[in-house]
């Protein structure tokens, strides 16, 4: 199932990335699609050279000086690929985050992936620049683990869908995550899980009120469940669907319905899974599409010690422009 045909991947220096380039260059040869790799330079960098003052107007040649030197060391980390695929290489100035996204923007690239920053003074495997990308790039983004796995071993799906007003958002952006996590589960031959956390929202109110009986309570929380159930088994049938009979039965994925909020209980589910990936939505039902990530999204991302892939919903439009 080739799902990309146009691979951006942002250089992450602070990590070693033998691995993500390795697995960016398989998924490019799987997918018969281009792949480019671009590193970008602060401007900081370019503008305060020897006799220069910081803040002070560009030097052309102690840019073009940087940017060959930036170019030799992208020439060399992908040598070691070059009779499997001819990747292209850029350089650019600016903001790492916003200069990958115009780079999106400008060449209709369909997945920008880029391994995580792992920063050295937090727990978060995610930076500023990940979170930057997760909140406002318009195509998928993978954040991969600078361990990559040459082959992963278990991929997790998480979906979330409204039982009382479902929208055709909702459904799109949980078909595109269970289509791309198949297709990866399928490339690696790997298993493949599917989440969805459900609340039983009105037990507290039952139980603080009083007059409900345990028995009636315990009913409700029940019925509630089967519920959630029954419409994760509905994407299940839909899946099969889409990705045919043959494939869904190879999977053969696993279920799970997590009791609690999402952002409490999926990112244990995916550390007790042993998940080399998490497949997610980054704008939850109640995001402003184009201003934020989803508090729920954000709130999982901040726990995963995981790779992620993360898709924005349909009608997304990010707040970077082009020229600004």
């Amino acid at each position: 199932m080739k799902r990309f045909k146009n691979i951006l991947y942002l250089n992450e220096p602070a990590v070693d990335q033998a691995s993500t380039i390795a697995r960016a260059v398989s998924l490019a040869v799987n997918n018969e699609a281009d792949l480019t790799i671009v590193d970008v330079i602060p401007t900081q960098v370019v503008t305060a050279g020897i006799g220069l003052p910081p803040g002070g107007p560009v030097s052309e040649d102690l840019r073009a000086a940087v940017e060959s030197d930036h170019r030799k060391a992208l020439e060399s980390m992908v040598q070691p690929f070059s009779e499997r695929l001819q990747v292209r290489l850029n350089v650019l100035v600016g903001k790492t985050y916003l200069e990958a996204i115009r780079a999106v923007l400008k060449n209709g690239y369909d997945l920008l992936i880029k391994p995580a920053e792992n920063p050295s003074w937090t727990h978060r495997l995610f930076g500023s620049d990940d979170l930057h990308l997760l909140r406002k790039c318009p195509c998928p983004v993978w954040l991969m683990k600078p361990s990559e796995k040459t082959n992963y071993g278990c991929i997790l799906a998480a979906v979330d869908f409204d039982l009382m007003a479902p929208s055709p958002s909702e459904k799109d952006l949980n078909r595109k995550i269970l289509e791309l996590a198949a297709s990866l589960a399928l490339s690696d031959s790997v298993s493949l899980h599917i989440a969805h956390a459900w609340e039983g929202l009105a037990e507290k109110m039952l139980v603080s009120r009083g007059g409900v009986s345990p028995e009636g309570v315990t009913n409700y929380v029940t019925g509630e469940h089967e519920r959630h159930r029954k419409q994760l088994y509905r994407l299940a049938e839909q899946l099969r669907g889409w990705i045919s009979k043959e494939a869904y039965d190879y999977l053969s994925p696993g279920f799970h319905l997590p009791e609690g909020p999402a952002k409490n209980v999926i990112a244990p589910l995916a550390e007790g899974l042993g998940a080399d990936l998490v497949v997610m939505g980054t704008v939850a039902r109640t995001g402003i599409s184009g201003l934020i990530i989803g508090n729920t999204a954000e709130a999982i991302l901040d726990q995963l010690e995981c790779s992620v892939l993360a898709i924005k919903p349909p009608g997304f439009n990010t707040p970077v422009k082009v020229d600004s």
